[in-house]
């Protein structure tokens, strides 16, 4: 018996030693492969006419090596290429919003689908453009915040309002949070805010949901998964919760996501209008796009951003230049006249409920200036501090995160 156990014990430590030695094997495999990898690149580097017999002879030695940093070379260009912004020409930018203007007079059921690069002439950066929020995290750089309670519809937004107001276009569907579509004058039946809205905040304790529309950003102390801005509802005192729909959550809320006049939209449209949009996030909602129809009896779509996009190849029509150009172009060609953006006409002071006495000083962001230039009851005493801090907060959810761990750290 004793002996059996002694045997059972050194089959033990044998199994024990044969993994580390085959552990140890797989790392030192994988160090080799590195090595080859950097000594291969490094040779791949220098021009053909430079390199020595010797490094030659690597080259053809480790041909599957070679084929595998070419392979990535050739993706990184092409993922290079998809980044670039390209401009059509004055001529081909003219041509091609021609044949916009023909879709939009034909169509009988258009629907505009717009993104984050309709607000950079606002002021308020795109996410994955040259100098976009998301560009510039990825390198490492801090991104600075942008002064809300000046930004004010586009260009772009008072032509949308003006081609809805004339009945050529049926439905907005955005992902921008900004709230600048319902400021344009927009109505709120015409608009589907699929991210929500940073203006409005809600009470979900209520039946049906209560919304409360602010002159102030209220997802300062937001972010993903955490939705709580800290005041309250003044019927049933549930915590408010702001209606920013984060990379990683499903939206849920009707208002002001709208998802229903968003699908039925799309299932009746026959034109779609993509305007300053990457679409690799709306690509995933499939309910926009009719992909479960034959090719032929889906909406024509007619894409307008200086970057790739995935739809371009699906695209009838893909016109490469600004927005406001591309929108200021079209609008001549239909002969209508785009509305100058007036603050006293802006629905968004209409709307708003103002804050309770002991909530004044629950926000530090900058209030929207009502028309007549006096303070707003919304606003707290250090509200009016001109200086740039990093992002943080609501929509810019990446930026708040940073900005909380970094807070803790020093505590």
């Amino acid at each position: 018996m004793w002996y059996g156990m002694a045997e059972e014990a050194g089959v033990g430590v044998s199994s024990r030693a044969e993994r580390k030695a085959l552990e140890k094997a797989k790392i030192l495999q994988r160090e080799n492969e590195r090595e080859v990898f950097r000594l291969v690149g490094r040779v791949l580097k220098k021009p053909e006419a430079e390199r020595s017999e010797e490094e030659a002879a690597v080259l053809l030695l480790h041909r599957d090596t070679v084929e595998e940093l070419c392979k990535r070379q050739v993706r990184r260009n092409v993922l290079k290429r998809k980044q670039e912004e390209l401009f059509d020409d004055a001529e081909e930018l003219k041509s091609k919003v021609r044949q916009l203007a023909a879709a939009v007079k034909q169509a009988n059921h258009l629907v505009v689908y717009t993104g984050a690069g309709i607000s950079t002439a606002a002021s308020i950066p795109d996410y994955r453009g040259p100098n976009g929020v998301w560009t510039q995290l990825q390198k490492g750089r801090t991104v600075s915040s942008s002064d809300l309670s000046k930004a004010e519809p586009t260009l772009t937004h008072m032509s949308i309002r003006m081609l809805h107001k004339e009945m050529l276009v049926k439905h907005v569907v955005s992902q921008n949070c900004d709230g600048l579509h319902l400021r344009s004058g927009l109505p709120r039946n015409a608009l589907s805010e699929l991210h929500g809205n940073m203006f409005i905040e809600v009470c979900v304790s209520c039946s049906p949901v209560r919304e409360y529309v602010r002159l102030f950003d209220v997802t300062e102390r937001t972010s993903l998964h955490r939705h709580g801005t800290s005041r309250r509802c003044s019927h049933c005192c549930g915590e408010l919760r702001d209606t920013i729909v984060h990379f990683g959550e499903r939206g849920t809320l009707e208002q002001p996501l709208n998802w229903k006049g968003a699908a039925e939209a799309a299932k009746k449209a026959d034109v779609i209008l993509c305007l300053g949009s990457s679409l690799k996030v709306l690509k995933k909602y499939a309910c926009l796009w009719c992909m479960n129809r034959p090719a032929s009896k889906r909406p024509k779509l007619y894409i307008v951003n200086l970057q790739w996009t995935p739809k371009d190849d699906l695209a009838t029509l893909k016109i490469n230049g600004k927005c406001d150009d591309v929108m200021r172009l079209l609008m001549e060609e239909l002969n209508f006249q785009i509305p100058v953006y007036d603050r006293a006409e802006d629905p968004i002071f209409s709307l708003a409920t103002p804050l309770q006495p002991d909530e004044v000083d629950s926000h530090s962001r900058e209030v929207i200036a009502p028309p007549d230039g006096q303070q707003d009851c919304s606003a707290s005493p250090g509200e009016q501090a001109e200086e740039t801090t990093a992002v943080q907060g609501g929509w810019f959810g990446r930026g708040y995160s940073k900005g909380r761990k970094k807070k803790k750290k020093a505590a």
